[in-house]
Formats: structure tokens, sequence, C-alpha cells
């Protein structure tokens, strides 16, 4: 909608992962160093962590662009699998037939096969299962077994697992020992700084052509890093939207106050359904008139019940009194009986 009047080739700021836009903050520019360090190595098992849209699975299909001479590799995207089925997604992604009715000693047999074949016409491979967080222990287990595919001098298959922090928590589990102790390359994705953001967003713009003709001032990109905390993925989002609202105001000088105004449309609105509306409505309606006759009644009963509590102290006074009396009688009878029996008389002659 708005490329035409920015001059773009195309949206700068999509949410697709294209190794194209890949910006390279310092964080990245380390992460690509130790991916590219231990593969040539032959490492074996590579680890890259970082939280969500922080750019790994960019960082993955730039890691595949340049591992094109002198490698075969294959991604994995999707690692929710049995082992069964990730080991022929592998056979595929290597260009290995796979048949029906192969077990899974079968397809390891074919995959450490082929895997010599490369070995002896120096061509490397490299394994690279992205959202590895997702894989259960059976299968990362199972994957720590294909690491024993080796010569006696290399290892046949580089694996490196890319996913989020929890991924960390999970291979540090005792089940997983053994492959968490044959990890030898770790790095962990940063998110980009203040300054890192605005580069990042220039870099966008100049690759989707054109530098001149939109800019994101000083106050815009305090309010997108601050939105966004440096995750690409949110900056996309925030710019994206903040584009749009410069459309809409037909400006070509973002500024914080469009950011923020396209942020409203990245919010979602809280609305009732009208049925859960009425529902709300008919049960108040249905309490206060409970409430109503419950207070009608108590004010009804109130005169009575004071009435009845005032009969009741009359009565216990009046009981108290009869009581005091029958125990003074009582007292008085005694004191006469002592007074007869108790004192001799005498006769006068």
């Amino acid at each position: 909608m708005y490329t035409e009047f920015y001059h773009f080739k195309e949206k700068p700021f999509g949410l697709t992962p294209n190794p194209a836009y890949l910006f390279l903050s310092e964080s990245h520019r380390e992460a690509l160093n130790h991916l590219n360090f231990g593969i040539q190595q032959k490492e074996g098992f590579i680890l890259i962590t970082g939280d969500v849209g922080t750019g790994k699975t960019t960082l993955c299909r730039s890691l595949l662009s340049q591992l094109k001479k002198g490698y075969k590799t294959a991604y994995i995207f999707n690692p929710v699998l049995s082992i069964k089925d990730l080991l022929k997604n592998i056979l595929e992604e290597l260009g290995i037939p796979v048949r029906a009715g192969q077990t899974k000693r079968d397809l390891i047999v074919a995959l450490n096969q082929r895997l010599l074949d490369f070995y002896k016409q120096g061509i490397g491979t490299v394994l690279i299962i992205d959202e590895a967080q997702d894989l259960s222990i059976e299968v990362l287990e199972n994957i720590r077994l294909l690491s024993n595919l080796e010569t006696t001098r290399d290892k046949l298959l580089q694996i490196v697992l890319v996913g989020q922090p929890e991924l960390e928590e999970k291979l540090a589990l005792h089940s997983l020992r053994q492959l968490n102790q044959r990890i030898t390359i770790r790095y962990h994705l940063k998110a980009l700084s203040l300054e890192e953001t605005r580069d990042y967003i220039q870099h966008r713009i100049i690759i989707a052509g054109t530098s001149a003709s939109v800019r994101f001032d000083a106050s815009a990109v305090k309010v997108v890093y601050r939105l966004s905390g440096g995750i690409p993925r949110l900056i996309n989002q925030l710019c994206d939207r903040a584009l749009l609202a410069g459309y809409v105001a037909q400006k070509r000088n973002i500024t914080g106050k469009l950011v923020k105004k396209g942020l409203h449309s990245l919010q979602p609105k809280k609305r009732f359904p009208l049925r859960m509306l009425q529902w709300v409505g008919i049960t108040a309606g249905i309490l206060l008139i409970l409430m109503g006759g419950y207070l009608a009644s108590r004010m009804i009963e109130w005169p009575a019940l004071k009435t009845q509590k005032h009969a009741i102290s009359i009565e216990s006074s009046v009981s108290k009194a009869a009581l005091n009396s029958a125990k003074d009688s009582r007292a008085e009878a005694r004191a006469g009986g002592m007074k007869t029996g108790g004192t001799p008389i005498h006769e006068s002659h």
C-alpha cells in the first residue's frame, strides 16, 4: 500500500526471514563466527540460542547461503517429529532416496553410506535443526547417536541445534547429560542496542530501495527501541505500522508520535460478544431483585423481632424477680425456725 509513496521496491519490514536483509549486529556477527569456526573445525555439536524474534531463523538461512560450496546441508525447521520421520526428512534434504517400509536401522545405514561418499569427495555435511526446543527427549538422544557416525579422524556429520532458551534447560536434564557434554560451542543471541536499532532500520530501508524518501527521526528510533526491547521481529512490526501511519498522514518523516499511532493497530481491542453482554445484564438484574427482596424482608421482620426481644426481656426480668422473692421467703422461714427451737423458754414460778 505504501511502497509507491515511499519509493520502495518491496516492503522493508516484512516478517518472513530473508537473508538479503540480514543485519549483522555485534551479537549476530559473533554467532556466525562461532558457527563457521565450529563447522570448519568439525567440532560436532553447536548450540545457538536466542529469545523469540531475535533473528535465529534468519541467521540459519544466512549460514545456509554461505555453505553452498563444499558442503551438503539438511535444514529441519519443523522438528515435532518422531525419530524415524526426522531421519526420512534428513535423507530427503540430502538427496537420498527413501523407500517405503524402511526401518530406523535401514535409514541410519543409508545415511552413513551417503555421508562416507560425501567425505571421500571432500564434502562436509551439516545438519541444522531450527526450533530445537520442541524436540522430544527421545529424539534428542537419538540425534546424539547420529554424532557417532564418524571416521577414525573426523565427524561425518556436523549438527547445529538452534532454539529458544528453554533448549538449554532441556539439555541440562540428567537424561541428556551425554548429549550436553558433546556440545563444544555455545552462543546466545542478544537483542539490539539503541544504536544498532537505528542502524537496523536504516539498513532495511536501503535494501528495500531507498534512503532519501523516508526517515525515522531520533524520537521515532527511541520509541521503537523502548517498545521492542531491541528484538528485530518487534522492530519490524512497529516500523511497518509506523510507515503505514505516515502514509495515511502523507508524511515521509517518521516521528515517535507516528510510531505510537501505528502501535494502536497492533494492540488487540478487548470486545465482549453481544450475547455475553446480554447475559451479564440479565444476571445483574436478577441479583438486584434478590437483594431488594432480602432487604425488604429484613425491614418487615425487624419491628417484630425488636418487640419479641423486648417481651423476652420483660419475661426474663419478671422471672428473675419471682425467683429472688422465693429465695427471700425461704431465707426468712429458716431464720424463724432457728429462733423458735434454738433458745429454751423458762416459766416463772
